[in-house]
């Protein structure tokens, strides 16, 4: 009986444990920085906008024409406080012109290879959206093993830089099936499986429809013990009035993500939420 009860309380305090790391581990809180020529000028903006938005992480354009001293300069500072900058990348077109890729890992390398620890880039961000390609209407099979092999290529490249690979997704990669040789399934899952992080480009403007679409994915992730971490849109957009929290402003936007993360602070597979993206939040109203 003794053995019972003790059994029992190990039982409750293990319970216990699980329940507050998952209400006390640290939540991704992240954005994109498309245009990293503000970074010539605004250095400082940029850092204090991050820091007043209190990102964790910052998804960083790379381009070979900005100077390698002002990535360092930038990488420098917002690792002194905390930010951690990852190389943002990507382009439907590298689906067909796969030494894009390659190109985009050499600069990061080279560029890693060559400054302090504090001035690195934290991983790579790759966005392709492959579905924005003339064949994925044409020829979606092939368009869609095409992607796969590439994101195998970045997965290997990653690797060999010891460096986290993490992709954005659409919300609706879970209607999409494949067939090939890669086996067959879900899109969705396929991805999540093969990197290390996800970024589910959840573009609604209310909490339940966000929880909602981003279901499937956090089931998945949790499955193979990758994370999720769930973006939402500020721009302007023709593609619907619920696509974006544009219209609603921040004050609104807040609300309904502090209610995303309630929901789903206890799913180990949850990462935390990235907003889309600097410039356009800049210009949000309040």
């Amino acid at each position: 009986m003794k053995k019972a009860a003790a059994a029992i309380c190990l039982f409750i305090f293990m319970v216990g444990a699980v329940r507050s790391e998952a209400v006390s581990r640290p939540m991704i809180q992240a954005t994109w920085l498309w245009n990293p020529w503000l970074l010539v000028q605004q250095q400082a903006i940029v850092l204090a906008f991050l820091e007043q938005k209190q990102r964790t992480d910052l998804y960083l354009q790379v381009d070979e024409e900005v100077p390698a001293d002002v990535y360092r300069a930038f990488i420098r500072d917002a690792t002194a406080k905390g930010i951690h900058v990852y190389a943002l990348d990507g382009a439907p077109n590298w689906i067909e012109h796969p030494e894009e890729l390659a190109r985009f890992f050499r600069f990061v390398a080279d560029y890693n290879g060559s400054v302090s620890e504090e001035e690195k880039f934290s991983g790579v961000h790759l966005d392709i959206e492959p579905y924005l390609h003339a064949h994925w209407t044409k020829q979606q099979p092939t368009a869609i093993a095409a992607y796969q092999a590439l994101l195998l290529q970045a997965k290997e490249q990653a690797a060999s830089l010891s460096l986290p690979l993490e992709v954005d997704v659409p919300f609706w990669y879970d209607d999409v099936f494949y067939h090939n040789a890669y086996g067959q399934g879900r899109l969705a899952d396929w991805v999540i499986a093969q990197t290390d992080r996800v970024t589910v480009m959840a573009y609604r403007d209310t909490a339940a429809a966000i929880i909602d679409v981003v279901k499937h994915e956090m089931n998945i992730a949790k499955q193979y013990g990758k994370q999720v971490v769930i973006g939402v849109e500020t721009a302007p957009t023709t593609e619907g009035d619920n696509v974006s929290f544009f219209d609603e402003g921040e004050a609104y936007m807040t609300k309904e993500l502090a209610a995303v993360q309630a929901h789903y602070h206890r799913t180990p597979s949850f990462a935390g939420i990235a907003v889309h993206h600097v410039e356009a939040w800049g210009k949000m109203r309040n």
